[in-house]
């Protein structure tokens, strides 16, 4: 099929979130997944009998089991692949692909994670088996995976265009605004461009206000044919384009350009045009931030700026509340939270933008948003465009 007729077939009907922030004792990504997908399905209005596919994910095996008999549900059909942050969206177009296939109707998407509860993440990462290249040819020597790796992406970004550690702070001081609008989020106390040069360097050039929180986070959705959902409890959002590529594991040695491989600029590409629309149409936009120079090199690939003007684009508060350029709006990996993988987070807070369920910082009017995640290191790459029914 051709991926432009799927615009608009399926809708994402209900969203739940738990344990944001700092889970407590006793709680597990299991049973926080679980508790959002119950809080989806009430929120879709359906009951947990309706749900014949399960896809999750988290760092254990057969997650979609285990999440099918925790809440004792009978799928048809179950999907646990991880590709790094990206998976949940990643898990909606399988689901799509799946309901196509007639294999089910109704699919719930997990996502969860207690990597603060458990300090289970160091800033070199996770420890890598040997036989695997990271464990080869890169924790060996001391390298901070995935930080590393990302600060030459940034140097390299600031090479070869000038781009500065003020340019790095405004995207720092644009999230911690939208975050303060936002009672759940992590990091809500001002902060200024002072404050953000006096942060450590952790990997130079990247400081510790360049970097995404450390928390716990669970979350969940509801995935159905629009023609259902529009009968459902609350308005539908609907996955009006997307495109996905992947080019290797979390090594990226083979890469020629760090910057500009071509990928992301072509999958926002694709995804506006099975879409329908353009750049002018989308009135948000949300990137992954894992680190402050992933939004400026997004800005750039996706064709919201020209390469190299991502610095001079973002100033001003233009991406902060009240800008005309509304980006990451709950505060995004940097401020809200960042349970691990941020893919679960970027999907749930457009959901509730595009329902107009955001409080103190909704962005008015909101019809067509445009959501960016990556996976792993330079691994994955995945755009999405959501939109009003």
């Amino acid at each position: 099929m051709d991926p432009k007729a799927l615009s608009g077939r399926y809708a994402i009907a209900g969203v739940g979130e738990a344990g944001m922030g700092k889970a407590q004792p006793g709680d597990t990504a299991l049973s926080l997944q679980c508790e959002a997908a119950r809080l989806a399905i009430l929120d879709a209005g359906l009951k947990p009998a309706d749900i014949d596919a399960v896809f999750a994910h988290w760092d254990d095996r057969a997650a979609g089991l285990l999440v099918t008999e925790y809440m004792g549900l009978q799928p048809r059909y179950v999907d646990s692949t991880v590709v790094g942050g990206q998976s949940n969206l990643t898990h909606i177009a399988h689901a799509m692909a799946a309901m196509e296939a007639g294999l089910c109707n109704v699919a719930l998407i997990t996502y969860g994670s207690t990597q603060r509860l458990d300090r289970s993440r160091a800033r070199g990462g996770h420890a890598q088996d040997a036989r695997l290249p990271p464990g080869q040819f890169v924790q060996p020597y001391g390298m901070l995976s995935p930080i590393g790796f990302y600060a030459m992406q940034a140097r390299l970004h600031m090479h070869r265009y000038g781009t500065r550690a003020e340019d790095l702070g405004e995207v720092a001081l644009a999230a911690r605004r939208w975050a303060q609008r936002n009672p759940n989020a992590v990091a809500r106390e001002p902060l200024t461009m002072a404050d953000y040069l006096a942060s450590p360097m952790v990997a130079d050039p990247l400081r510790k206000l360049d970097i995404c929180q450390v928390t716990d986070s669970a979350g969940a959705m509801v995935l159905v044919r629009t023609e259902r959902a529009r009968d459902l409890r609350r308005p539908p959002v609907l996955v009006q384009g997307f495109a996905e590529q992947y080019i290797q594991h979390a090594t990226p040695f083979g890469m020629d350009d760090w910057i500009d491989n071509g990928v992301l600029a072509e999958m926002g590409r694709l995804a506006l045009e099975r879409a329908g629309l353009s750049r002018t149409e989308i009135d948000i936009v949300q990137i992954y931030d894992a680190f402050t120079s992933n939004v400026l090199i997004g800005l750039e690939e996706l064709g919201f700026c020209g390469r190299g003007e991502s610095g001079a684009f973002v100033r001003g508060g233009r991406i902060a509340p009240g800008g005309e350029f509304p980006l990451n709006t709950s505060g995004g990996g940097l401020s809200f939270n960042h349970g691990g993988m941020f893919g679960m987070p970027l999907m749930i807070e457009s959901v509730r933008q595009l329902r107009g369920d955001c409080g103190e910082r909704q962005v008015p009017g909101a019809r067509n948003c445009l959501v960016q995640a990556g996976g792993l290191v330079m691994s994955a790459y995945m755009v999405m465009v959501l939109g009003t029914a």
